[in-house]
């Protein structure tokens, strides 16, 4: 790492040192810092490992017409909670050089050429997506070198290898790939006049990771067909040191309509992640929009199965994931709509669907009343893939567990369900302003979420969901905005209550207070099973221009951090928050 960030250095002293006294070069980046100064709650769970605790993040970007570079600082020596266990220390993970090379007629860089970290995606992300995301300690950044070349108008071509970051180290693996994209409407000029846009790609990514030697267990049924037989044999799979994904895309916009279709292949990739089987990945998507004032609407349909694609075979969760699978769900904000949020199941596959409806109901109508109104639907259903076992993984089964390491794993019908229901949400939003000064939004939402297939324990839960969101304007300057929301199950941890109260007095000042409450269901006898316990926060945020700061204190609950269907763990906390945020 050492060696990179000096080779860095130099390359960027160099390129300083080349560029042209009457070319402009500037210097921005952004500074980001979380701190909690943590208190014991035996009552949530919250744990005093340390005084201060803090994820602390310094990006700088020198930018030049013919090239720029950066470098980020990150310091978490003493981390927040739950990220104790991956990203503890310090360093410079982040760095690189960017040169932009030659001109079109249109003013495009012919070539991009980016050496030290970067981040990549290949269409939708089926078989390539590397990304940050610090709420959900994700950096997957590539080690390496890319290049991006645009010879022509409607053709963009990308080459690309590289090492995939592991917290504070890189894996063995090297990762390499390739990706075309021509945007056919470029060359036809009725097409391109009419606002249309019509485009092909194609993606090839290779993983090459050197064998290694497994210990498994496994287990059978012995002749009398009650009791598991256990044996450890201690052997060598036939690991396949090159793992090759390919992808094919095509995508149709016009003014109102918008389709994409889209085709992944894994070839076999035995892994922890997927019981070390030999099986082929794939997954297939379809999704369409259409737009007009006042309507919107999305469908979407998305088949995979045994997609868990990562750069270390041996480990399990988010880290060292080459790809990300979209979760067809809502992305919810509001606090107990959030509550149980759904992540992908990349290993053993689902089919997902996803509908939304939106309408504008016209002002000055029996609906729409003096102002209009806005109606939002939304529906996502998610469901196990049609998995089919040879005789002795089903007898295996029925001693309570399946040995498929070494095997080809199952076979499955593409279009056939399999028994397990993963997601299901309905959500009605309705938002309309009722006078000049007030705006009011009501939701409902009825959700099934399966507890033991995402977070492995609890069983389905059934909730309903409902939320009142109003927004008051006493001044230009001075609104105050209003939550109340409840959630209805007989099931986990039983019933909650939220409110929240935000005043904002714009352009500096904002004032927030809120309460999560556990209120249990409505048997007694299902109280001890409840936590009962208030999760409240008070903050108060200042802004003034590029820079923001918040402090505030409270109770946060443990439970799981998602968005775009990738999860993390996150403890119960209680204590000082400060935050601050800087860009320039």
């Amino acid at each position: 790492m050492k060696r990179s960030l000096l080779a860095c250095a130099a390359a960027l002293l160099s390129l300083s040192a080349t560029a042209q006294s009457d070319n402009k070069l500037t210097l921005g980046g952004s500074v980001q810092s979380d701190i909690l100064l943590p208190q014991s709650d035996k009552d949530i769970g919250a744990t005093k490992d340390d005084d201060l605790l803090t994820n602390t993040y310094v990006d700088l970007r020198l930018h030049h017409r013919l090239f720029e570079a950066g470098a980020r600082l990150e310091y978490l020596e003493h981390p927040l909670p739950g990220f104790e266990n991956d990203f503890k220390g310090w360093g410079v993970p982040h760095f690189y050089v960017r040169g932009h090379l030659g001109r079109r007629d249109d003013g495009a860089a012919i070539a991009d050429l980016t050496a030290g970290t970067f981040y990549e995606q290949f269409g939708s992300g089926f078989i390539l997506r590397t990304y940050e995301e610090r709420s959900l300690g994700i950096d997957n950044s590539l080690l390496g070198a890319r290049l991006v070349l645009k010879p022509m108008q409607g053709v963009t071509l990308k080459a690309l290898g590289g090492k995939q970051r592991h917290y504070w180290d890189w894996n063995h693996a090297f990762i390499s790939g390739a990706d075309v994209e021509l945007t056919l409407s470029e060359w036809i000029p009725s097409m391109r006049d009419a606002g249309t846009t019509l485009a092909l790609g194609a993606s090839w990514v290779n993983k090459n990771e050197k064998p290694g030697n497994m210990e498994l267990t496994s287990t059978d049924i012995d002749s009398t067909g009650r009791n598991t037989v256990y044996t450890t044999t201690r052997y060598r799979l036939n690991q396949p040191r090159y793992v090759n994904a390919f992808d094919l895309r095509a995508s149709l916009n016009t003014a109102s309509l918008s389709m994409l279709a889209e085709y992944a292949l894994k070839s076999d990739d035995p892994s922890f992640a997927n019981g070390y089987i030999y099986k082929k990945g794939t997954v297939a998507m379809l999704s369409g929009s259409y737009s007009r004032k006042g309507l919107s609407l999305l469908l979407q349909a998305k088949r995979s199965e045994n997609m868990a694609f990562k750069s270390d075979r041996t480990v399990i969760g988010t880290s060292s994931a080459i790809n990300h699978l979209p979760a067809f769900t809502q992305d919810q904000t509001y606090a107990l709509a959030a509550l149980y949020p759904y992540a992908t199941q990349l290993a053993d596959g689902e089919w997902a669907y996803q509908a939304e409806l939106g309408y504008n109901f016209k002002r000055k109508t029996p609906l729409g009343g003096r102002y209009g109104m806005n109606l939002k639907v939304n529906y996502s259903y998610v469901r196990a893939i049609d998995r089919q076992f040879n005789d002795r993984q089903q007898r295996n089964a029925i001693g309570g567990t399946i040995d498929l390491a070494g095997t080809s794993g199952y076979t499955s019908k593409f279009f056939k369900w399999g028994d397990n229901t993963y997601y299901q949400d309905l959500d009605i939003t309705l938002s309309r302003k009722l006078t000049r000064q007030f705006n009011l939004s009501l939701m409902y939402m009825n959700q099934r979420y399966n507890k033991t297939q995402v977070e492995g324990h609890g069983g389905m839960i059934h909730s309903n969901i409902f939320v009142a969101d109003g927004k008051y304007q006493f001044a230009p300057k001075t609104i105050l905005r209003m939550e109340a929301q409840y959630l209805q199950t007989k099931d986990d941890e039983g019933d909650w209550v939220y409110g929240l109260a935000e005043l904002s007095l714009a352009p500096h000042w904002m004032f927030t207070v809120s309460d999560m409450w556990n209120c249990g269901d409505s048997d007694p006898a299902h109280y001890a099973d409840n936590t009962h316990h208030h999760y409240y926060q008070a903050l108060v945020t200042y802004n003034n221009g590029s820079h923001r700061l918040q402090a505030g204190y409270g109770r946060t609950r443990a439970g799981y951090n998602c968005s775009g269907g990738v999860c993390r763990w996150i403890p119960a906390q209680k204590g000082f928050t400060l935050s601050y945020n800087y860009s320039f």
